[in-house]
């Protein structure tokens, strides 16, 4: 049973991906979870998760299912995850034509900038969450986004080599690696469970 304050079910886009590991990562914080194929399934939502995948068929799919402006609008007032792919789909610019973002980040990214699949690999981030405090681990970067470009009114919350790799802007976030591989679960907490201290206050 989901505890007391926190978002009672979020939406996992299922049109591509690695939806799976976000399924059981937000069992295992507690989280009831459903799959997101239509705008109908989005209606029943309290937040989104937008999985890892390959970015241009997810932006294909989302136009063949008449999600793409129904995810946009649930953005306006609704927590949205986005992990690698979701990364670059959230953005406003994509270097690559066959992607047609949701514009939800005044953000530029460049597809693919960590490398092909082959040079998958684990990375050191270095993630903080308020003034005082941060958290180091090791996450997995599998043909990871690099972001480019950051506009006004977006926090950079997790870097690797100081760059940044993880960004957030009030109710969005997004982040160029997979810690669902890695059962990290700061993030989805950050997003979801209002009684985490990683929970971010600022988001209505």
């Amino acid at each position: 049973i989901a505890g007391k304050g926190l978002v009672i079910k979020i939406g996992v886009l299922e049109l591509q991906g690695g939806y799976a590991l976000h399924h059981n990562l937000l069992k295992k914080i507690g989280l009831n979870s459903v799959p997101i194929k239509s705008s109908d399934d989005l209606k029943q939502s309290d937040g989104l998760i937008i999985p890892g995948g390959e970015s241009t068929t997810l932006s294909l799919l989302m136009k063949k299912y008449n999600l793409r402006e129904s995810i946009i609008n649930f953005a306006k007032n609704n927590p949205v995850l986005g992990t690698c792919a979701g990364l670059i789909l959230m953005s406003k610019v994509v270097d690559d034509e066959r992607v047609d973002p949701l514009g939800l980040f005044d953000l530029s990214v460049s597809r693919n900038a960590y490398g092909r699949q082959i040079h998958s690999s684990k990375k050191r981030i270095c993630f903080r969450y308020n003034q005082a405090e941060k958290i180091e681990f090791d996450s997995t970067f599998i043909r990871a986004p690099k972001i480019k470009y950051i506009g006004e009114n977006i926090d950079i919350v997790a870097k690797h080599e100081n760059l940044p790799v993880a960004i957030f802007a009030k109710n969005l976030l997004g982040l160029s690696f997979h810690p669902e591989i890695d059962g990290i679960d700061i993030f989805h907490k950050m997003m979801f469970d209002k009684t985490s201290k990683f929970y971010y206050k600022n988001m209505n």
